[in-house]
């Protein structure tokens, strides 16, 4: 069974696309980078500086919210936009990734996933049908499938069969999802790890069983970027033109202006906050990090060009004081500052896709990053 479109492609250049993807919380323009709250609330951010910076959607997480606080809560309390007070487009992830790389004592078998909770060691049973339900209590616009993720390196033997059990569940989570609320919807995600034929087989057999969108899953797990791109491009001119694709997890800066100019669509990653954590800012001279002692006497700004606030007023020096000291306000202030670049540069690839200059403007964006931080005068 085909399900409705809810995707508009707007402009091509080259394989770079930029378009909108309808919602029942509203317009989400592409290419989107999604900010990540996984358990409903994005570290050291009010929700109010992710929309301010640009973001259309974020991202959630299942196997997060329905270990804590659960989605029979979040139901009963409205959902996830009344619940966490983000009143836009939310995506859920299915909780693969997440058992795969957080999960005590994991079992895997035809029916379902089960494991223990990182939380209490609780033992938690995760089936298609239960992803499905959990999704579907939280509210999320777009539900992705429950697929069994393989960290690489692996055995091409482990790589074939956790696509093939991806591809079964894949459809029982169509049928599960196929009495949801018109509006809302289920993305499936093409498995394969690093073996070409297995990605290719991978993405045709989620094109017959039909989906609103179609993911990329499995990659950014350990394998060098010259990988993941290839994987993209073994997958990304099979998927359908109309329908929206999602590489997940992905990235860095770098990560998603090359995937961009591969056919992608939508992103997510934890890195803009975790790195702001951490002292690193990302900016259009790359990453700085602001623990190093050069910037212990700067008084510039990070980028004095920068359209965010914090990014033009906020001494280097003061960025590296409060991260030497630990200080919240400097996770804050860099989080703030990351999520505002990875906006901006989403908001100039849509332009120059529309414009028809991507590759002239991947180019400069690459020439800014290879020329680094612009030192003291």
């Amino acid at each position: 069974m085909t399900l409705p479109n809810h995707f508009s492609l707007l402009a091509s250049d080259g394989k770079a696309r930029s378009g909108q993807l309808i919602t029942p919380h509203g317009i989400v323009r592409t290419p989107a980078f999604m900010p990540v709250g996984t358990a409903g609330a994005m570290k050291s951010l009010h929700w109010r500086e992710v929309r301010d910076a640009g973001a259309d959607i974020v991202l959630g997480n299942t196997y997060h919210l329905m270990l804590r606080p659960g989605a029979e809560r979040v139901a009963a309390l409205g959902g996830l936009q009344l619940f966490t007070g983000w009143n836009g487009p939310m995506l859920t992830d299915s909780g693969g990734f997440q058992v795969m790389s957080l999960a005590q004592l994991r079992k895997v078998n035809e029916h379902a996933v089960s494991f223990r909770s990182h939380i209490d060691g609780v033992s938690v049973e995760l089936s298609p049908e239960r992803a499905i339900e959990v999704q579907r209590l939280l509210g999320s616009d777009i539900a992705m499938q429950l697929d069994e993720c393989v960290r690489l390196p692996a055995e091409r033997g482990d790589i074939e069969r956790a696509m093939q059990l991806s591809l079964r569940w894949a459809e029982r989570s169509k049928r599960a999802f196929e009495t949801s609320p018109a509006g809302y919807m289920l993305f499936g995600i093409a498995q394969g790890g690093d073996v070409p034929e297995l990605r290719q087989a991978s993405a045709r057999g989620l094109i017959d069983i039909g989906f609103h969108g179609y993911a990329i899953g499995g990659l950014a797990v350990g394998e060098p970027q010259a990988v993941m791109l290839a994987m993209i491009e073994e997958v990304a001119p099979i998927l359908p033109e109309d329908r929206p694709r999602y590489l997940m997890g992905v990235g860095t800066p770098e990560d998603i202006l090359e995937a961009v100019g591969r056919g992608i669509d939508m992103f997510d990653c934890v890195m803009p906050t975790r790195n702001g954590r951490h002292g690193t800012a990302f900016t259009r001279f790359g990453q700085i990090n602001l623990r190093n002692a050069r910037h212990a006497d700067d008084r510039r700004p990070l980028d004095e060009e920068s359209l965010w606030p914090s990014t033009r007023h906020c001494s280097r020096a003061y960025l590296h004081h409060l991260v030497k000291a630990g200080e919240t306000l400097g996770a804050m202030l860099l989080s703030e500052i990351n999520i505002g670049y990875y906006q901006h540069l989403m908001q100039e690839i849509r332009s120059a896709i529309s414009q028809g200059q991507f590759a002239s403007f991947r180019e400069r964006t690459r020439a800014g990053w290879a020329k680094g931080d612009i030192a003291p005068r």
